[in-house]
């Protein structure tokens, strides 16, 4: 990985700062400081923190005479890297009224400026070489923040009674997709983890051997429709299908439907989106529920959630590649893959991130990185569940066969849908 076009790296770089202050054009200085729950962050917290990492990963070890743009900007806009040094508590971000947006802006401004310069100024092989390999680490962090920054505001819309959404205009129906079907794979012994000579994150190596038993898995995702009857069945009241935590969980936060489903005055169900509250589309694939629910519907159904090795076993011998995602950030739609009869695989990127069965561990070998950049995803193989896939939020060229995302059993705020095996 080299700098060898200064040019070239430059007009990457800005079009995808660019791209996150596009995210936020919709909104309202008000809506980009609010933070409605933990997990989310404001979005002027992450415009803010993708630029502290590039001050705080680039600048500060690779820029001559380097001098802060804020010093109080590198605690209050550090995630989680303990090595750096102290953290504003993220469950406050959204109390960080100031620096306003403007000044938020500003920051990005300063450091996209510098960042181009340092591209640009002629250094030798070897700091070309760590200025690349750091680059493209933090585009692709930026990158992931965009995802997030679509997924924490609506969490945050849908909180307002009002219902706004974030885009103007109706979300067009879904056409009719096929019934479900199952799709064979012989197991034996496959390659798990990222083989090439691309970018991957450190979590997917390395490349691995790994023993999986004869399994079929779903040709499609769970559709609305499909998890409505779990839900008029009594799914979320019956306690048979579901995990014991699971249940204490569904008990404890009174639950009896997925995250955005609700009713209207007529009983009619609705869902809210990016689009704002849209009538309940049948045809479209289920997203924002839980690992919990989505195990006790896979129990309910009678199947069960592939592991990780199985999923991305099948999406490897089947041939299956991330589209382009859909224009419109919601699953289905104009992302469909060309081919719906059943038996073909589908929906395997581009709509849903889709649970697995398998706890989030280190592949066999695993190293992190030294120093702070290490803490990126090593320290977080504990208590979460791994998805596999990629969602309509997720940023094109993002994808591939070998991706781990990752998040607690009860997370459901990110397009997190359901995919059966048996």
């Amino acid at each position: 990985m080299q700098l060898n076009d200064p040019a070239v790296w430059t007009a990457r770089f800005r079009a995808v700062r660019e791209h996150s202050l596009a995210l936020a054009a919709p909104l309202s200085d008000e809506d980009c400081g609010a933070q409605s729950m933990p997990d989310a962050s404001p979005i002027k917290w992450h415009l803010a923190h993708t630029t502290w990492f590039f001050e705080t990963f680039i600048l500060e070890a690779m820029e001559r005479a380097f001098q802060p743009f804020h010093p109080a900007f590198r605690v209050l806009f550090n995630s989680y890297y303990n090595g750096v040094g102290e953290k504003h508590p993220r469950p406050q971000r959204g109390l960080l009224t100031r620096p306003p947006m403007a000044q938020v802006r500003a920051y990005r401004a300063n450091v996209d400026d510098r960042i181009a310069a340092l591209i640009g100024s002629g250094l030798d092989g070897e700091a070309r070489a760590r200025l690349a390999a750091l680059l493209t680490l933090g585009l692709q962090h930026e990158q992931q923040h965009q995802e997030l920054m679509l997924t924490d505001v609506k969490h945050l819309l849908a909180q307002n009674g009002l219902y706004p959404g974030y885009l103007a205009g109706p979300l067009p129906r879904a056409l009719p997709g096929a019934p479900p079907g199952w799709v064979h794979f012989e197991g034996g012994v496959t390659a798990v983890g990222y083989e090439g000579d691309g970018f991957c994150f450190d979590n997917e190596l390395p490349s691995h051997r790994q023993f999986v038993e004869p399994f079929d898995i779903a040709s499609r995702l769970v559709t609305n429709g499909e998890f409505l009857a779990f839900v008029e069945a009594g799914g979320y009241r019956d306690a048979a299908p579901w995990l014991a935590e699971g249940w204490d969980w569904v008990c404890t936060q009174g639950l009896d439907k997925p995250l955005y489903w609700q009713r209207d005055e007529h009983g009619n169900w609705l869902e809210f989106t990016l689009l704002g509250l849209q009538p309940l589309d049948l045809e479209r694939p289920l997203a924002h529920v839980s690992l919990f629910e989505a195990d006790a519907y896979a129990h309910w159904a009678g199947a069960r959630l592939p592991t990780e090795a199985e999923w991305e076993h099948a999406a490897r011998s089947a041939g299956t590649l991330p589209g382009t995602p859909p224009s419109l950030p919601h699953p289905g739609g104009d992302a469909e893959e060309d081919g719906h009869e059943a038996g073909l695989l589908t929906q395997m990127f581009d709509h849903c991130w889709q649970w697995t069965s398998s706890s989030y561990t280190p592949y066999p070998g695993f190293r992190p990185a030294a120093g702070a950049i290490g803490e990126y995803n090593g320290k977080f193989m504990v208590n979460q569940y791994v998805l596999r896939g990629s969602s309509c939020a997720t940023p094109a060229g993002h994808a591939r066969a070998s991706y781990r995302n990752f998040f607690p059993a009860g997370a459901r705020w990110q397009f997190t849908g359901i995919r059966l095996a048996r």
